[in-house]
């Protein structure tokens, strides 16, 4: 019996594919846990219309995303801390400070995009941002003491 699966089994297949199965499997297990429907002509519409959907949001984010890079990509943020007579930040800009300032600026990023930031010094940095769809961006960061 054929059917579209609607989660991931274990040695059955992934999501939203069509797989041959036994008939008792899927009358017993598989339709009674709404792990998978008949593959219906209906069903496989249903995927299809589905897929094609997907393909479609998934195209639209990329556009996005390749537009925020053009505007992030050597985008200047200018910081002003406390620090020491030698330089030295009272308290360290980390990822979390620069996502506030991004989105001051109208910039939409998460925390978990920014890798391995933590300034504790005045002066320029540039910082790489990873955003969906394997895309980054350069950001320079200007750090001036108050």
């Amino acid at each position: 019996m054929k059917v579209v699966l609607l989660q991931d089994i274990k040695g059955v297949g992934k999501t939203d594919e069509i797989k041959e199965v036994n008939e008792g499997y899927a009358r017993n297990f598989l339709f009674p846990k709404h792990f998978a429907v008949q593959a219906l002509n209906k069903n496989i519409k249903e995927l299809d219309d589905r897929k094609r959907k997907e393909a479609k949001e998934s195209e639209r984010e990329l556009q996005e995303l390749q537009g925020l890079a053009g505007r992030l990509d050597g985008f200047e943020i200018l910081i002003k801390e406390k620090a020491s007579e030698g330089g030295i930040l009272y308290a360290s800009i980390g990822p979390q400070r620069l996502v506030q300032e991004l989105n001051k600026r109208g910039f939409k990023i998460e925390k978990n995009q920014i890798k391995n930031l933590n300034i504790k010094k005045a002066g320029e940095y540039t910082v790489n941002i990873k955003l969906n769809h394997g895309l980054e961006a350069q950001v320079r960061i200007n750090v001036e003491t108050l």
